[in-house]
């Protein structure tokens, strides 16, 4: 096995036990970036002499005074929203063109304290302003989506060319690219992770989170970049985060959907989820049939707190270079002039009453499991999807839809694989809990790849 396909719970005990140095796992995964990206188009940029002056600096840091810990060495990957000094941040986009971070985001300088390599930015759908990453080819066939809009990062991962990475999510956009490329993706409970220098798609609903191959990674991410920041008005102080036991799941609520997150889902996709809840069954957990609270409002209320948030970020270089904008983009953040302040405030309110409506539920059970995306990755170019009760729906809307729920309540949602389709891509398993229950999805997550064989491996590229 060469250091490139190593998981980061693998790559950091070899590290640590200095079977592996920061040099040779830097040097693998940079020469596995130069064989793939071609086909891939994950990364906007690579650092590669900074990556390995970084690299090299771990390496005599952990020969002298040991690791810092886990992550001391790892390389990673940052969405191209995410702040890095000295290093561009585009958002994937003409607008920004030529913009130098002049300082790192809380999570950026946070990683660098653990002692993380970075590698580069990875593409993202122009601004996160979509879920599709259109620079970016899904990494089991290369005709069809990644997943947005942290495409660039998934891919990443799951071809061997970064080991962890950030991405971000107001609407699935960790969640729906990890699903469709088999990777591990968190999103953690909304004010968890600071967001200070991370360029903003909708205030109230953004989230940075990490991408790796198991939850078991995600693991030792998370303690690492959490924790409350003053210059993010959103941030709050979170519980202490340092344990995430797999095992058994005796004495373990986990809720079964009734409705919405079954509703309108490829046979394949819902064959695979719910076999994995019965895996949960069979480690010990108990199934609730559960009714998802205000469902039919879920997507309403996301837009109408997105549309207006992302146009008033955009407001000055929308009238200035409006041209400079993809016409997808451009055309979301124009609809957003026309959103008024009353239905913005309706949405508000909506959204409150959901997050006590979800609250309740969580009364009752102690994590809730779904499908991510209700059908794996289509082809590039595809606009609808359609259903086996004769109803279409824009693919966009498909890949937020079951994702949207844990954004506009805050709630934590981890996605894992459970499985591929007839053409061989990957499903993913949703997996929600109340607000800081990070420690608890993260908990199941390992406990379910810890069932299950070749939890973490590289994927074979497509021809």
């Amino acid at each position: 096995m060469q250091p490139f396909e190593l998981s980061l719970t693998e790559a950091s005990r070899a590290v640590r036990a200095r079977e592996l140095s920061p040099v040779e796992l830097t040097e693998s995964v940079l020469a596995r970036i130069a064989a793939v990206e071609g086909r891939l188009g994950a990364y906007v940029s690579v650092a590669a002499d900074t990556a390995l002056a970084a690299a090299a600096r771990a390496e005599n840091e952990i020969s002298g005074s040991g690791p810092r810990g886990p992550l001391h060495g790892i390389p990673v990957a940052l969405k191209d929203l995410i702040d890095a000094e000295g290093v561009p941040t585009t958002a994937s986009s003409r607008v920004r063109a030529g913009h130098v971070a002049e300082r790192d985001s809380a999570v950026a300088e946070r990683l660098r304290a653990a002692g993380a390599v970075l590698l580069g930015k990875t593409h993202t759908h122009e601004f996160a302003y979509g879920l599709v990453t259109p620079q970016t080819h899904n990494t089991w066939d290369h005709s069809r989506i990644a997943g947005g809009s942290s495409g660039g990062s998934a891919v990443a991962v799951a071809a061997g060319g970064a080991t962890f990475a950030m991405g971000t999510d107001t609407g699935g956009s960790i969640r729906v690219p990890a699903a469709l490329n088999g990777v591990v993706g968190l999103k953690p409970t909304y004010g968890l992770v600071p967001r200070t220098g991370v360029t903003s798609l909708s205030w109230s609903l953004d989230h940075v989170g990490p991408l790796a191959r198991t939850a078991a990674d995600v693991s030792l991410v998370l303690p690492a970049i959490a924790g409350h920041d003053p210059h993010d008005p959103a941030s709050v102080p979170g519980p202490v985060l340092d344990r995430f036991p797999g095992g058994d799941l005796r004495g373990l609520r986990v809720g079964v959907p009734r409705n919405h997150y079954f509703d309108r889902v490829a046979p394949e996709v819902e064959e695979s989820v719910r076999a994995a809840i019965g895996r949960l069954v069979e480690l010990g957990a108990e199934p609730v049939d559960v009714e998802i609270p205000m469902a039919r409002y879920v997507q309403a209320v996301q837009w109408g707190l997105m549309v207006p948030e992302a146009t008033a970020y955009h407001e000055r270089s929308l009238r200035a270079v409006p041209d400079l904008y993809a016409a997808d983009v451009r055309l979301l953040l124009e609809a957003g002039e026309l959103t008024s302040a009353g239905d913005y405030l309706r949405a508000q309110r909506a959204r409150a009453a959901m997050r006590d409506a979800w609250a309740r539920m969580f009364d009752g059970i102690d994590v809730l499991a779904a499908p991510t995306v209700p059908m794996t990755a289509v082809e590039a170019g595809q606009e609808t999807v359609e259903w086996a009760d004769g109803t279409s729906e824009a693919v966009s809307d498909a890949c937020v839809r079951l994702c949207a729920p844990a954004n506009v309540t805050g709630v934590p949602a981890l996605t894992v694989p459970v499985g591929r389709d007839r053409a061989g891509l990957p499903i993913g398993m949703q997996l929600m809990a109340r607000p800081f229950g990070d420690a608890t999805v993260l908990r199941v997550g390992r406990a379910y790849e810890e069932a299950v064989a070749g939890a973490g491996r590289v994927v074979p590229l497509a021809a």
